[in-house]
């Protein structure tokens, strides 16, 4: 992609958040993918492509450290354990779930192994809530939904790389999945990436206080969310879950003492801008580059595929709320139906099928079904979760 295209579609995602004025029923993303696919159809665009690289070491690092940086840490205390139960424990039900469904569903249209098919529901696993957490702030009364769906998707996405990684290599190479291996690896991975970004985290609040210039805080920061990521990839322990804690450390240690307002402010006026610059680059290139992909001819199985990752995480999540008795009391069906509703597929589940695709073992029918998937998901749930919150909140 050179520079001219990167301009044309940064004014064009400019236009597009500056103009819309009906995000409850059209959220930017989308209007922003359809786009990205229109643009497929202009040669000019035809040499711009979306790849695993791109996505994790350019746009990734900024979008998490920004969310979790954000996220209001009084909001994460008082829903840890539902928020840690459902991006650990739960995504791994919902994975199994899903894979099995989809290799039994898959097989009455075209061949499809377990391991196959547990691959696509790893990639589907992760959720993507930037089109739909203030959606659900204005249109219900009930916050706690909206913290609950954005204190999640920072926590899934690192559990969702870890069970992407193993399934990827037994697809790739036929090799069997053992329980004991899986887990070492995935705490290693785990906890190795929220103790690194703990440690730049808490260095971050206390190197700020070296300067008073709002330009070198902007900078730190930078660094803090790129420098954990990259570091934590190259060591070998979760980059996605090190940037988030980051993030969640440096608004715990700035939360702590009301006289840091003015650094919250300083790193706000810049991120503020790079997120929706972000968000306009990465959302219209996931158009373009899902035109080639969409032109198949299962899309009643991607149609199926869909439908089955959102009912098996409504069944993983309402079995999880309702089998807890303190759960059971504070969580209503329409509430894990919400929740179910919103865990829209997005920026990671693209990521890790770029990851797939770039393996050059992938069918290409598979990574077909799940581009279909993701973007019916993408569209689908995002358009309808106002009227679905309207009409569950009567």
């Amino acid at each position: 992609m050179n520079t001219h295209q990167l301009l044309i579609l940064l004014v064009i995602g400019y236009i597009v958040y500056s103009i819309d004025k009906k995000q409850n029923f059209f959220p930017v993303p989308i209007v922003l993918v359809v786009l990205g696919i229109g643009l497929s159809f202009i040669p000019f665009f035809s040499s711009v492509t979306i790849s695993k690289e791109l996505i994790f070491m350019v746009f990734l690092p900024a979008l998490l450290f920004t969310s979790a940086y954000r996220f209001p840490i009084k909001n994460l205390r008082k829903n840890k354990w539902v928020i840690g139960s459902l991006g650990t424990g739960g995504l791994l039900l919902t994975v199994a779930v899903l894979g099995i469904t989809i290799f039994l569903i898959g097989n009455v249209f075209i061949s499809l192994s377990l391991t196959a098919s547990l691959l696509v529901a790893s990639i589907l696993a992760p959720t993507d809530p930037v089109s739909v957490v203030s959606i659900l702030k204005n249109s219900s009364s009930d916050e706690r939904i909206a913290d609950i769906v954005e204190g999640e998707s920072l926590m899934n996405d690192g559990t969702s790389i870890v069970l992407f990684t193993v399934f990827l290599e037994m697809y790739l190479h036929h090799t069997s999945f053992a329980i004991g291996s899986f887990v070492t690896e995935f705490l290693f991975v785990a906890l190795g990436g929220v103790a690194l970004g703990a440690i730049f985290g808490w260095l971050m609040s206390k190197l700020v206080h070296f300067t008073h210039h709002r330009e070198y805080q902007v900078m730190l920061s930078i660094i803090v969310a790129y420098g954990s990521f990259y570091i934590g990839e190259g060591i070998g322990v979760s980059g996605v879950l090190s940037t988030v804690t980051a993030g969640l450390m440096l608004s715990y240690e700035f939360g702590k003492n009301i006289k840091e307002a003015h650094f919250r402010s300083a790193l706000n006026g810049f991120w503020d801008i790079v997120e929706p610059s972000v968000l306009a680059i990465l959302f219209l290139m996931i158009g373009v580059q899902s035109a080639g992909y969409l032109q198949f001819s299962e899309w009643g199985l991607a149609l199926l595929i869909f439908i089955a990752s959102v009912l098996a995480r409504y069944v993983v999540l309402l079995a999880t709320v309702k089998g807890i008795p303190k759960w059971r009391r504070s969580f209503s069906v329409k509430d894990a139906t919400l929740i179910a509703w919103t865990g829209i597929k997005g920026t990671m589940s693209v990521a890790l099928l770029m990851g797939l695709e770039a393996e050059n073992n992938g069918s290409s029918m598979l990574i077909s079904l799940t581009f279909a998937a993701i973007m019916l998901s993408l569209v689908i749930q995002s358009v309808g979760v106002y009227p679905l919150t309207k009409k569950l909140s009567k």
